[in-house]
Parts: C-alpha cells; sequence; structure tokens
C-alpha cells in the first residue's frame, strides 16, 4: 500500500511535482496571489489553497489537468466560460497542454472574493 504524503507547504506540494505539472502550479499560484493579495497560502484537503477568512480557491495538479476548485457558485457564475473546460459541482479543469485561462482565473478568484466579503 502506497503511503500518501501529507503536505505543509505550497512550496512542498509544487516542489513534489513534474513538467509540466509544475510550470502551470506555479502560474496558478501567482494568478490567485496577485488577484488576492491579502490570502494567506495554505494546504487543505491536502492541496495548495488561498484563504482570506474562508477558503477562496483550491488548486491541485494531476497527470492531464491542473484543478481549481473554487465552489460550485462559481462555477454557476461562469458556466458560459467554463463551457469548453470539463468541469464538475465546484471543479474546473484546465488542460495541461493547453495555457491557462489567465482572464477567466483572474474573474473566478475575483468573484470569490467578493462572495467571501
Amino acid at each position: 500500500m502506497m503511503i500518501k504524503k501529507i503536505y505543509k507547504s505550497i512550496d512542498e506540494y509544487i516542489a513534489d511535482s513534474e513538467e509540466p505539472i509544475t510550470s502551470k502550479l506555479i502560474q496558478m499560484r501567482k494568478i490567485i496571489g496577485e488577484v488576492a493579495p491579502d490570502a494567506v497560502e495554505t494546504i487543505s484537503y491536502n492541496m495548495p489553497a488561498f484563504r482570506q477568512k474562508k477558503v477562496i480557491a483550491y488548486f491541485a495538479g494531476f497527470k492531464n489537468h491542473i484543478g481549481l476548485y473554487a465552489m460550485p457558485t462559481a462555477n454557476d457564475a461562469f458556466k458560459k466560460e467554463l463551457a469548453n473546460y470539463k468541469t464538475g459541482k465546484g471543479s474546473i479543469q484546465f488542460p495541461l497542454d493547453k495555457d491557462l485561462p489567465v482572464e477567466l482565473i483572474k474573474k473566478i478568484v475575483e468573484f470569490r472574493l467578493a462572495e467571501i466579503q
């Protein structure tokens, strides 16, 4: 049985990844951090997350995509813009072989910040 690693920081989480996942995780962290400069970086559910009163968003790296978890309300609010991506109740999958949609991610994080305030 494999023992799952428990991460203590976003740096540690990213350091454990491989390209092209690493670059996308770094980019996602930068995008969220720029939009939410007062947010605190944390690990929650063993994934990188940004918190400001509540969690704004989680993100994680997978074999074929980068996941962004910005709650079901954000997915509902951006349904049209997210039509080309695989989504779940509160998850969005950005394929590794495509550029991250920076402006869309910024809008989602801004939406979550407004929702939390």
